[in-house]
């Protein structure tokens, strides 16, 4: 009996260690997928500007709902263009119209439960720079990743 419970406590005391460095890596990789996702919206709003002149309106002109075209461009997956994915919220601001064409727009990743789905905040913008903030929503004028 007393093998037993020398047993469950070491058990105990090896999951006790290991399972802060779980959440960390899991974090780390919710992160690089932010980075990752951040990186496709922007080529995709790049080869959306190419194909319709202008940047898309809305997050959701970038998925697929049927045949290609500027509502559904199908240049990202529809997960990705509900605006959640891994731990990540992603919100796209269009600028404002000029010509009748959309020239700018902001995306920022936010986790979606800091601390526990991801610590760092992203922002990125048709400049394709991905920049990062530790303790808030980030801005054009944060550091960028190295």
């Amino acid at each position: 009996m007393i093998e037993l419970l020398i047993v469950v406590a070491i058990i105990l005391i090896i999951a006790s260690i290991s399972i802060p460095n779980l959440l960390r890596s899991r974090m780390a990789a919710n992160e690089a997928s932010a980075v990752g996702s951040l990186r496709t919206i922007n080529t995709a709003c790049i080869a959306y500007s190419t194909t319709f002149g202008g940047f898309p309106s809305t997050l959701a002109n970038l998925g697929t709902s049927g045949p290609a075209s500027s509502t559904a461009a199908d240049l990202i997956d529809n997960v990705l263009a509900g605006g959640i994915k891994t731990g990540y919220s992603f919100t796209y601001t269009a600028g404002p119209q000029a010509g009748g064409l959309i020239p700018v727009y902001t995306l920022t990743a936010s986790p979606l439960v800091a601390g526990q789905t991801g610590q760092r905040y992203f922002f990125t913008d048709e400049s394709g720079v991905i920049r990062y903030n530790l303790s808030a929503l980030a801005t054009d004028s944060d550091l960028p990743l190295q």
